[in-house]
């Protein structure tokens, strides 16, 4: 936690290892199979107009089940990030139902509540952001999990479809018996 009424003007460099402990609650939290090994450096600065800017590295190795055969998958981190929180944020209204309304403005700052902030939330934050949506097993292909079908032979030769109204022809070509 950085108390933003003690950050000087400098700002604060903050490193941050993990232990044991804290990357097996990370991992069970974010649904990974291991976190070997997770650290992080973090600036925090503040800026005129009551900004402040959060900027960091994270490295590690996050360990995740394939999405294919479930086999693990390593994944080394090295990864940069850029956060900004503003204590002036005026929310956006519809005037007429006065809800509030997103802006969306790719860079727009982050709502910036109290005089806390929570810099080891913000890291676990980048690191699930930073972990492979759908970790793949190198070289592994869908056909090579897939069931394959039985008593049909591989590579077979597709059936010729039959037309839905294929009885109805062969009735047609019948001659007609007297009416």
């Amino acid at each position: 936690m950085v108390d933003l009424e003690k950050l000087g003007n400098n700002g604060a460099a903050l490193e941050l290892s993990t232990t044991e402990s804290e990357r097996a609650a990370l991992a069970k939290r974010f649904g990974f199979l291991g976190l070997p090994a997770f650290s992080a450096r973090v600036t925090v600065d503040r800026r005129p107009g009551g900004q402040v800017v959060v900027e960091g590295r994270l490295k590690g190795q996050i360990v995740q089940a394939c999405i294919l055969s479930l086999d693990p998958v390593t994944q080394e981190l090295d990864d940069a990030f850029r956060l900004v929180f503003s204590e002036n944020l005026t929310e956006d209204r519809d005037p007429e139902s006065g809800e509030a309304v997103l802006n969306a403005q790719g860079d727009a700052p982050e709502p910036l509540t109290g005089n806390m902030l929570d810099v080891g939330e913000i890291v676990a934050e980048q690191l699930s952001l930073t972990a492979d949506p759908y970790p793949r097993r190198p070289g592994i292909k869908l056909e090579d999990v897939m069931p394959k079908p039985k008593g049909v032979a591989r590579r077979s030769a597709p059936e010729p479809r039959r037309h839905p109204f294929a009885g109805l022809a062969a009735l047609k070509d019948k001659p007609r018996r007297g009416r």
